[in-house]
Parts: C-alpha cells; sequence; structure tokens
C-alpha cells in the first residue's frame, strides 16, 4: 500500500495541462521540419535531381527529416535545424541558381504554412464558439505559425551551411563559390558556438518577431 499511496501522489501532482502544452509543441516542431526539408527536396527533384527521392526523403514522416541536436535548439531556443537533404547540384542545368531555389524553398514553405495558419486563427477569432478545445487549437495553430517564422528567418541567416548562405554564395565567382561551399561543414561549430554562448540570440529574437508581426499584418491579423 505504501508504493500505491506514493504513485498516487505522484500522479496527482502532475501538471497534465503543462504536458499537453509540451506534446503540441513538439507536434508543432515536428510539422515546421518536416514541411521545411520535404520541400528543399521536392524543389531539387523539381529541378531535375533525383537523389532526394532516391533517399526516400520527399516525404511527411519527421523522422526522416529530424536531426536530434537541430529538433533540441528548436523546441527549447525557437530555431533550428532539420537533417541537411542530400542535393547533388550537377543534375542542375545551372548548378549555382538551382540550389539557390531549393535553398530558398525551405525557408519560404515555413512563411506559407505560417500565413495559412495565421488565416485559420484569424477566421476562428471571428466565427468559431470560444470552448476549451477550440481555444487550445488556435493556441496550437499560433505557436506553429510562430515557431515556422523562426525556423524560416533562421535558415535564412547567411553562415554556412544555412540556406541563406547558399543563396548568397550563388551570387559569386564559381571557384569561389565551390571554395566556400567546401568548408561550409565547418560553418555548424559557429553556429552550435553562438547557441551556446547566447551570441546573437537578442538579434535573432527582434528578427523571428519582426518577420513574423509582418506576415499578420500582411494578412491582416491582430494579436
Amino acid at each position: 500500500m505504501p508504493l500505491l499511496h506514493y504513485l498516487t501522489n505522484l500522479f496527482q501532482q502532475i501538471d497534465l495541462t503543462n504536458l499537453t502544452s509540451l506534446g503540441l509543441r513538439v507536434v508543432s516542431v515536428f510539422l515546421c521540419l518536416t514541411i521545411h526539408e520535404t520541400s528543399h527536396g521536392l524543389a531539387a527533384y523539381a529541378l531535375g535531381d533525383p537523389t532526394a527521392k532516391k533517399e526516400h526523403r520527399l516525404s511527411l514522416n519527421p523522422l526522416r527529416h529530424i536531426d536530434p541536436l537541430g529538433l533540441l535548439m528548436m523546441f527549447f531556443v525557437g530555431f533550428g535545424w532539420a537533417k541537411p537533404v542530400p542535393v547533388d547540384m550537377r543534375y542542375f542545368k545551372n548548378p549555382k541558381s538551382g540550389m539557390a531555389l531549393t535553398a530558398l524553398a525551405g525557408p519560404l514553405s515555413n512563411f506559407v504554412l505560417a500565413i495559412i495558419l495565421l488565416l485559420i486563427c484569424k477566421y476562428m477569432a471571428y466565427t468559431v464558439a470560444v470552448t476549451a478545445f477550440t481555444l487550445g487549437l488556435y493556441q496550437f495553430l499560433f505557436i506553429t505559425a510562430f515557431l515556422s517564422v523562426g525556423l524560416g528567418t533562421f535558415n535564412l541567416l547567411p553562415i554556412p551551411p544555412l540556406d541563406g548562405s547558399k543563396v548568397l554564395f550563388s551570387f559569386l565567382p564559381d571557384r569561389m563559390y565551390l571554395k566556400l561551399m567546401y568548408y561550409e561543414r565547418y560553418g555548424m561549430i559557429l553556429l552550435l558556438a553562438m547557441a551556446f554562448l547566447g551570441a546573437g540570440n537578442g538579434f535573432l529574437s527582434m528578427l523571428m518577431n519582426m518577420v513574423f508581426r509582418g506576415l499578420a499584418a500582411l494578412i491582416g491579423f491582430s494579436y
């Protein structure tokens, strides 16, 4: 009986509301990362590169895209990354522009997802009766939209290996471009150092909030 009594007290101390919020945040993060990476793969495939398709990355299964460290960063900090989609730029008619378009597809998909979710929130705010379920759904959609904007904005930073660097590098001469692409793997060390030291967090938060407010204003959504 003491064990049963202990387990009963333990269960009563669990904050189910917080656990539900935690679970919904996990779903939000998985959704944002999956849309982002799948869009990279679809863009590359549309431009003639079948590599992502062969590696089964044209999938909405989040387990195919999740990078554990990037997932933790996205979950706790609000920005992060997923496992990079394999791209072979030799399949592109114009390798540099093809890589730039493939890179842009991920962040753009996050912004489109955020706009769709905010439009749903806007509709709900004016037409749906307030209940525990609709309030929870509204919060889930709003948080997912914000995380999606965070992921898209963060990945547009021109720091290798983020998507923004591939867009920026595409304007460089071929020789310099290939050299920078070769060394882009070392950029991850810089990103990790920035994350653990908290460098730039204030700037990133400000930038993400600006983009989020801009998208919300674009569709006439106030919060």
